[in-house]
């Protein structure tokens, strides 16, 4: 029994997704622990380009792919990335892709705010990708942040939106000179997310140590690179998350003993 994690010692574009697509033939499991749409690895299968973003590659081999609760999710990317799957002949199905319910949001105000700060601070900007993973990541850490097992109560879900956004929107408007958003619109958008999403929403601790247990082989799937780490990397120019080895087991729910290699 080998569960493997994968990490980047640079910047990331080390070539991960290469390592991950050769090991992923011996896996049962695949799992993403890390990070956001801001990364992701292509892959070439039979001379056809296959570019993942939140999806774990092993998904290309039939293998059961778990995006953990250290991943913020935004809900339209991972749908795009299902209907390119499924069109190409690659089953994304509840069975094969599971969605931690702990795993966090990207809300259109996080994307919002995220272009909109960099646009603030001119030459000073961090370069960020705008697609809201910072904001994402900063309401988890104030207990903010809006879960995929919030989509699972709808009125729940409507409340914390209207409860955030009143606040989002006052600092759009007045610090940042920006447009506002609409609730509601957010609200309805979200909901059709739900209707597809929900079947993959999962506990993935209990999935991933139950694969363990029997005698599975896990790898899991790291983003960008140890350089980008938020506590180790060349802060302030970083990522938003933690991207070395540890963090694959508080982004995944495993505890380090159940590790038996890095690469």
């Amino acid at each position: 029994m080998a569960n493997v994690i994968i990490v980047g010692t640079q910047w990331g574009d080390e070539g991960k997704g290469k390592i991950v697509d050769l090991l992923a033939e011996n896996a049962d499991m695949v799992v993403r622990f890390q990070g956001g749409n801001n990364a992701g690895h292509t892959m070439v299968v039979q001379g056809e380009q296959f570019i993942c973003h939140l999806i774990p590659s092993g998904i290309l081999q039939g293998k059961t792919c778990v995006i953990g609760n250290g991943v913020v999710v935004d809900p339209a990317v991972l749908l795009k990335e299902i209907d390119g799957l499924n069109a190409r002949g690659v089953d994304t199905g509840p069975d094969n892709l599971k969605i931690c319910e702990k795993a966090h949001l990207i809300m259109p105000y996080h994307q919002k705010v995220d272009h909109a700060r960099e646009k603030f601070k001119g030459d000073k900007k961090i370069g960020t990708t705008g697609r809201g993973i910072g904001p994402a990541y900063e309401d988890k850490a104030t207990r903010r942040g809006i879960r995929f097992a919030d989509l699972l109560e709808p009125e729940v879900f409507a409340e914390k939106v209207e409860t955030i956004l009143d606040e989002k929107n006052f600092y759009l408007k007045n610090y940042l000179s920006s447009e506002t958003l609409d609730a509601n619109n957010i609200i309805e958008e979200y909901q059709a997310y739900a209707q597809r999403l929900v079947p993959h929403v999962t506990n993935i601790s209990i999935a991933i140590n139950e694969a363990i247990q029997s005698g599975g082989q896990v790898l899991f799937e790291g983003a960008q690179g140890t350089h980008l780490d938020i506590d180790h990397g060349t802060y302030p120019f970083v990522t938003s998350s933690n991207t070395v080895a540890g963090s694959a087991c508080c982004g995944a729910g495993v505890g380090p003993a159940a590790i038996t290699h890095v690469t």
